[in-house]
Parts: C-alpha cells; sequence; structure tokens
C-alpha cells in the first residue's frame, strides 16, 4: 500500500509539472479543455477559427501513441514495483493510479485552481465567473477520462502478463 501511495503522489507531481508547463503556451492553445459557453467566447472573437471541439475518435487517433507508451511503462513500473504479475493484479493497480490521478485533476487542478485562478481567464472572458467555475463541466471531463485510462491501464496489464 505504501508503495501505492508514493507512486500516486509521483504521478500527481509529474501531472502538476506537465499542466504548469503547458500554461507556458496561449492560453487559446488549450482551448478545448475550456467550458463550452468560453470556446463560443473566444471563436467570436477570432481568436481561434473552430468553435467544436474536437470528436472524440480524433482525440483518440491523436493519443493513441501516448496510450501505448504510458501503457507500456506503467506496465514495467508496476511490474517490478507493485510486484504485479498477473494481467488482472498489473491492471488493478494501474487503474487505482489512473483513479487517483483523473480525479486529482479534476478536484483539485480543476476544481481547485481553474475555476479560481484568473491566470487561466483568456483575455475577453474575464467577466464569464459562471462558466470558469462551472465545476459539473470538469467533473464530465473526469469521467472521461476515467474511461479513456482502461485501454492504457489494459496495455500495463498486458505488459505485466508478457513479462511475467
Amino acid at each position: 500500500m505504501m508503495i501505492f501511495l508514493v507512486e500516486a503522489l509521483v504521478l500527481c507531481s509529474i501531472f502538476t509539472v506537465l499542466i504548469l508547463l503547458s500554461m507556458k503556451k496561449p492560453l487559446e492553445a488549450q482551448i478545448y479543455s475550456y467550458p463550452p459557453n468560453i470556446i463560443h467566447r473566444v471563436a467570436k472573437m477570432g481568436l481561434i477559427e473552430k468553435m467544436e471541439k474536437p470528436r472524440v475518435v480524433e482525440v483518440l487517433k491523436r493519443k493513441w501513441p501516448a496510450i501505448i507508451v504510458f501503457g507500456a511503462v506503467i506496465g514495467i513500473a508496476v511490474y517490478y514495483l507493485n510486484d504485479a504479475n498477473t494481467f488482472l493484479k498489473a491492471f488493478a493497480i494501474s487503474y487505482g493510479l489512473w483513479f487517483v490521478v483523473d480525479w486529482y485533476d479534476a478536484i483539485v487542478l480543476d476544481i481547485g485552481w481553474f475555476c479560481h485562478s484568473k491566470r487561466v481567464r483568456i483575455p475577453g472572458t474575464e467577466d464569464m465567473i459562471e462558466d470558469y467555475q462551472d465545476y459539473w463541466f470538469h467533473i464530465k471531463a473526469s469521467l472521461v477520462g476515467m474511461l479513456l485510462g482502461l485501454p492504457t491501464c489494459l496495455i500495463a496489464g498486458a505488459v505485466c502478463r508478457i513479462l511475467a
């Protein structure tokens, strides 16, 4: 259990650093992570070309390489660090880690920080406080994130099965 907690803490820390690094890009570059009304306003201001979010299929096409690599890395890590020598054990541990990071993102980073930070407000949308503080938007995104974790953790389980 202690190893799991340390892994979760490390993964949440890495995820936080990645989010902070992504903040170096213009906020409009991450517009599709924003609530729909904000996307609509930014499009009306002419800061982005198209208003609708990319379809799930398009997103998955772009993310498959990362899902495969991340699944393999997590699989290797849980095999060696957690003694996960079966598919089911590796899947359960990796999905548990995914769960912790996913809800850390939703509760701490999105609801705790994004919803209340003026640093992430796109100029021209500062008056849209209700939209920025739409907690339900972030909860729904986290539920989708839980689904995205399934293929990653299935790959982690397969990697552990191969290594065993």
